[in-house]
């Protein structure tokens, strides 16, 4: 395993902590479904970037699991939050739309999908915390002009085109700011769908 992973430990870290680089993102404790969907994505074009792209392009889902489930399995420690300038006002407009959303924008909270403490929820939610503003950044905007996209219905890109462009930077900021609370992990997956406030094509159908 350890071969098979050499080349995504030299971007993401080593056991997949991320680097000090603001565009590679923590892949460790991330769930087991979410990070192999994103194998997925990246071997058939959902998601565009040449060194991923090339690294996945001929390998079969079973080497793909077997990736995926090697990086949940890894815990190392979370780098301290990152140090912003950002106005109080933002981080509070942030904290609002993580933790509570927007209906009259139709924006559900961050949380409602992503878990309580936004540390991702079982089978396929990533949290969002621990990730740099850069990263977070770089992938609304990848949403926003259609060059990441996950199967179908793409929640993720639904929630996107309603986002303002200040509403978007207060979410980063906010998210990026926020301290890993200890023993992070991804709740445990939500008894009922249909309470998840969009229907999403990450998460397979039969799963909680």
């Amino acid at each position: 395993m350890a071969e098979r992973v050499a080349a995504c430990v030299a971007c993401h870290g080593e056991q997949g902590r991320a680097t000090t680089e603001g565009y590679y993102p923590r892949i460790a404790g991330k769930p087991a479904g979410y990070l192999f969907n994103q194998l997925v994505n990246f071997r058939e074009g959902r998601r565009q970037n040449t060194t991923m792209t090339y690294l996945v392009s001929n390998l079969p889902d079973s080497y793909l699991r077997e990736i995926a489930d090697y990086f949940s399995a890894q815990n190392p420690p979370y780098a301290p939050p990152q140090r912003l300038l950002a106005a109080p006002a933002a981080l509070e407009r942030g904290r609002v739309l993580a933790t509570a959303g927007d209906a009259s924008k139709k924006l559900p909270a961050c949380a409602a999908c992503h878990g309580s403490a936004l540390t991702g929820m079982a089978p396929a939610v990533p949290g969002l915390l621990g990730l740099p503003r850069d990263y977070l950044n770089a992938q609304f905007g990848a949403w926003s002009n259609r060059v990441r996209s996950a199967a179908a219905p793409d929640c993720m890109a639904q929630i996107t085109s309603r986002l303002s462009a200040e509403d978007l930077g207060a979410i980063t900021a906010y998210l990026s700011a926020q301290t890993v609370p200890p023993h992070a992990a991804p709740a445990a997956p939500t008894a009922d769908r249909a309470k998840l406030p969009l229907d999403c094509g990450s998460i397979p159908r039969g799963a909680p």
